[in-house]
């Protein structure tokens, strides 16, 4: 490229809004290099879902920088910090296969250390996108669980000084199959966690009655979910977090299920899944998070939210394909229960670091 200009994208205030061009622009490039890394449609997001997080700053501010040819946006940057959590910074570098080459990327990626030095942080994060069958050759991760393919945004985040730090597995479960062995599944989870342990579900916003206690579990994620060797900030969450989060996704036309163990003894949650849906409810489901609080592990409530949920779900989203999920790869608790269900690999993606000096 002649000149090579990177400017930061004014956020239109709706998606059909007249300055909206650019916008939507992006949201078209981040779809198709999700599609082309990943080799699925399932990681796509709609013009409204995206806007409703960038505009949204009270918890992670998010810029988002462009660089267009012939007045047409060909490579992005999305930056974004969280308010409270001082650490790192995330990004999301955007440029298809036949714009790579020209320097897009390189001018982007340091577009995003820039960002990350003037906000005084130290640490940069990104995640890469891969396919089901990784092609010769690979990269294995520094937590030894997994391997994804040496693709060219890997191989300039690794001559940028990034490391590999650990590999997620996408996985996808089929809504409109046989739930027999859910249901299964389910009544022997039921059993196990036995009197102690009670379910309770809801479609958000979250009742009031346990908005502070899903806060508290929503900030385990942080703390409880293996993370190889990131540097993760213990996040504080309580209720107006909590409602801050729900009115995005709402905003976006989102509709999220929850599905939590309540430990009776205490009445705390001990365990939680979500399962979120866009506003077109014949698309892909996407879950969200999973957890089981440390100290309530061993009593098959990982099992007994995921199954409860997928049950409610037919519910609230019939018509649904099937639900899209991320776990780490050394996180066998987890996966093994994914598999005794039905979830099969479909991507992969890699957990990248830079630590500035």
């Amino acid at each position: 490229m002649n000149t090579l200009l990177i400017e930061e994208l004014a956020l239109p205030a709706t998606p059909d809004a007249d300055d909206a061009a650019d916008f939507l622009a992006v949201v078209e490039l981040n779809n198709a290099v999700c599609r082309s890394d990943a080799g699925t449609d399932d990681l796509s997001q709609t013009p409204a879902e995206l806007l409703a997080g960038l505009r949204d700053t009270a918890d992670e501010i998010q810029r988002v920088f462009v660089v267009r040819e012939s007045g047409v946006v060909v490579g992005c940057v999305i930056v974004g910090h969280a308010t409270a959590e001082p650490t790192s910074t995330q990004f999301d570098l955007m440029v298809l296969p036949e714009n790579w080459g020209r320097g897009l990327e390189n001018a982007l990626l340091a577009r995003a250390e820039e960002e990350t030095r003037t906000l005084g942080r130290r640490v940069m994060q990104t995640w890469t996108l891969h396919p089901g069958q990784a092609p010769s050759p690979t990269i294995a991760p520094a937590t030894g669980w997994g391997a994804v393919a040496d693709t060219a945004l890997s191989g300039l985040l690794a001559r940028a000084g990034f490391t590999l730090e650990q590999v997620e597995r996408n996985s996808a479960f089929d809504l409109q199959g046989p739930m027999d062995g859910v249901h299964a599944a389910l009544e022997a989870s039921l059993s196990a966690a036995g009197s102690d342990y009670r379910l309770v579900e809801w479609t958000i916003p979250t009742p009031a009655e346990l908005k502070d206690d899903y806060a508290w579990a929503l900030s385990r994620m942080s703390t409880d979910v293996p993370a190889g060797a990131l540097e993760i900030d213990e996040e504080i969450w309580d209720a107006a977090r909590v409602e801050r989060r729900e009115a995005r996704l709402i905003e976006g036309g989102q509709t999220m299920s929850v599905a939590a163990a309540q430990h009776v003894p205490t009445g705390r949650l001990a365990a939680f899944n979500e399962l979120v849906i866009g506003a077109d409810r014949g698309e892909v489901t996407h879950q969200f998070c999973t957890l089981v609080l440390r100290e309530h592990r061993g009593h098959r409530l990982g099992m007994l939210v995921k199954c409860a949920n997928l049950l409610r779900w037919r519910d609230v989203a019939p018509r649904s394909p099937r639900v899209s999920t991320f776990n780490a790869e050394e996180n066998r608790p987890m996966l093994d229960i994914n598999e005794q269900i039905g979830f099969v690999p479909v991507s992969y993606a890699g957990a990248w670091q830079k630590k500035l000096a």
